[in-house]
C-alpha cells in the first residue's frame, strides 16, 4: 500500500487545475460482473413492476405524498400510522449500519439504484454506441465531425428516452400505477401539467446519468463519508492485498524469465487494469477510499491478469485489513452483536405493530366553540367524528355506540358508510342522564360497529355542569 497519502487530498474526478476529469472506465467482464448483472436484472424488473402489482387491491409500493397515501408491501399507511413509518426508517438505518460495519459499501456496488442505472443501463448504451474506453477517449478528443455528431446525438437521444421511462416509473410510485397508465392512454395533451412535471423529472435523471454520473456517489451521497465512521480493520471491503502485491521491493512490470521472488517484488505487475475499469477513477491499491463503491470491477480485471501471468487469483478481493495484514478470519464482535440485537428488537416491534394495527381508525372530538346543552334530566354534547377505512372494501351499516355509559347517540345524516381506502366525517349528538354522570368532565368510550360487529373503539371527554344534582 502506498505510503504517500497525497491522493487523499483530492478526488479522482477533478484534475490538478480543478476542472472536471471525465471518467471513461474500461468495460468490465468477469465472474463478479456477471453476478452483478443478474442481480441488477432482478432489481430493475422489481423497480419497474412494483408500482403495478396489487395485493388485496393495494399497490405493492406507493408513496403518494400529496394525498398522504402510502403502501408498503401492500400494507396501506395513513398519517395516523406515522409511528410505524418512523420505526421502519430506524430499522432501515440500523440495517444499513450493520451491513456497512460487516461488508463496507457493498450496497452501493450491488443494489444502489444510481449504480445499477449508471453501470447496467446507461454505461452499456455508451459502450454499444461509442465503443470501449480507448474509443470513447479518442472520440472525445477528436473534432466535431460527422461521426462524432452522429454518435453523440444518438447516445444523448437514447439517454433521454431512458430517463423519460425512468421518470414515468417514479411517477407511478408517487401517484399510482393505474393513474400513470390512464394518463398514457388519454394522451399527454389531456394532462399538460403532469407532462411538464414529468419532463422536469426526466431532465433531472438525464443530467445525473449523462453528465453528473459518478459525482453523485462521490460528492452528493453521504454514504461514502459515513463508511469512514463505521468501518474498522475487521470490516470486509473490496481490498488490495498489499502484503502479497508489494512484497519487500514493491510492485513492478513483469519481464520474461524474471525471478520476482528473488528480486523481492510482489505479485502486482503494475498493469493499472484495476484503475482503468474503476467507475470512480480511483486506484484501489491506495487502500480504502470514500470514492470506492465496492463494484468488484477491479477484482475481475485483476483476476484476469493474474490468470494470464500465472499468479494466484485474489490479489484484489473481498477482505478485511486484518485478514490481509494479520491473516485473521472474520469474527462476530461485540459491536456487531449490539447492532444485531437492536435490529432484531426493531423488527419484532414493527411486525407486532403491523399485525396489531386496526383496519379502521376512529377519532371523536367535541365540536369546537360549542358548550353542553342541558335539560332538567339530561346533558347533551355535540361531537365531530372521523372514520378512516384502511381496507379495500366499503364498510357499511356503521354505528357508533356508547360502551362506558348509558346514553343515546344520534347520528346526523342517517345511515353511515365508509368508502374503501377513504375517510368519512360527520356529526353526532350524545345525550346522557344527569344521574349517570359523576363529574363535570368524564371520559366516554365508544364502540364502532359494522353489521353488529365491533371493529374499533375510541374515547373522548363529556362535559357537564360543575355541580350535578
Amino acid at each position: 500500500m502506498q505510503k504517500n497519502e497525497k491522493f487523499r487530498d483530492s478526488i479522482g474526478t477533478i484534475d490538478e487545475s480543478g476542472k472536471r476529469n471525465f471518467i471513461h472506465p474500461k468495460k468490465p467482464k468477469g465472474k463478479f460482473y456477471k453476478y452483478r448483472t443478474y442481480v441488477s436484472w432482478v432489481l430493475i424488473t422489481f423497480l419497474f413492476v412494483a408500482p403495478f402489482i396489487k395485493i388485496k387491491g393495494n399497490q405493492f409500493l406507493l408513496f403518494n405524498v400529496l394525498e398522504r397515501k402510502f403502501h408498503i408491501f401492500g400494507f396501506p399507511f395513513w398519517p395516523q400510522d406515522f409511528h410505524l413509518l418512523v420505526i421502519s426508517i430506524l430499522l432501515s438505518v440500523v440495517f444499513v449500519i450493520l451491513f456497512t460495519v460487516v461488508f463496507g459499501r457493498i450496497f452501493c456496488g450491488w443494489m444502489c439504484p444510481q449504480t445499477i442505472f449508471m453501470e447496467m443501463i446507461f454505461r452499456k448504451v455508451e459502450y454499444l454506441i461509442e465503443g470501449d474506453r480507448s474509443k470513447q477517449i479518442k472520440l472525445d478528443k477528436q473534432p466535431w465531425n460527422a461521426e462524432k455528431i452522429r454518435k453523440k446525438v444518438l447516445k444523448w437521444f437514447v439517454f433521454f428516452l431512458i430517463s423519460f421511462l425512468i421518470a414515468n416509473v417514479f411517477l407511478a410510485y408517487l401517484i399510482g400505477g393505474d393513474e400513470v397508465l390512464q394518463y398514457a392512454i388519454e394522451g399527454p395533451m389531456a394532462h399538460v401539467g403532469t407532462l411538464i412535471k414529468l419532463l422536469i423529472f426526466t431532465t433531472v435523471f438525464y443530467f445525473v446519468f449523462a453528465w453528473f454520473r459518478e459525482q453523485v456517489c462521490i460528492i452528493v451521497c453521504p454514504y461514502g463519508r459515513l463508511q469512514g465512521v463505521l468501518l474498522d480493520n475487521k470490516s470486509i471491503n473490496v481490498a488490495y492485498d498489499f502484503v502479497r502485491g508489494e512484497n519487500e521491493a514493491g510492485r513492478k512490470k513483469i519481464k520474461k524469465d524474471e525471478d520476482r521472488d528473488a528480486l523481492g517484488h510482489g505479485d502486482c505487475i503494475d498493469c493499472k487494469q484495476c484503475v482503468q475499469v474503476c467507475p470512480t477513477g480511483i486506484d484501489i491499491r491506495n487502500g480504502t477510499q470514500l470514492e470506492c463503491i465496492n463494484c468488484t470491477a477491479c477484482i475481475d480485471a485483476c483476476d484476469a491478469i493474474m490468470e494470464k501471468t500465472g499468479f494466484e487469483k485474489g490479489l484484489i478481493r473481498y477482505a478485511s485489513e486484518d485478514n490481509i495484514e494479520k491473516k485473521e478470519k472474520f469474527k462476530f464482535t461485540a459491536r456487531l452483536i449490539a447492532y444485531s440485537g437492536i435490529l432484531t428488537i426493531l423488527a419484532v416491534v414493527l411486525v407486532t405493530m403491523l399485525f396489531l394495527r386496526n383496519d379502521v381508525e376512529a377519532t371523536i372530538l367535541r365540536l369546537p366553540g360549542q358548550t353542553f346543552q342541558s335539560t332538567p334530566t339530561t346533558i347533551k354534547n355535540i361531537y365531530t367524528f372521523k372514520l378512516i377505512n384502511k381496507t379495500t372494501e366499503e364498510i357499511k351499516n356503521v354505528e357508533l355506540k356508547l360502551t362506558s355509559h348509558k346514553g343515546k347517540v344520534v347520528l346526523v345524516g342517517g345511515e353511515l358508510t365508509v368508502p374503501k381506502q377513504g375517510l368519512k366525517e360527520g356529526t353526532i349528538f350524545v345525550e346522557i342522564d344527569r344521574k349517570d354522570l359523576n363529574s363535570s368532565k368524564e371520559e366516554l368510550e365508544f364502540g364502532v360497529y359494522s353489521g353488529g360487529k365491533l371493529i374499533e373503539t375510541t374515547s373522548t371527554n363529556f362535559m357537564g355542569p360543575l355541580k350535578i344534582k
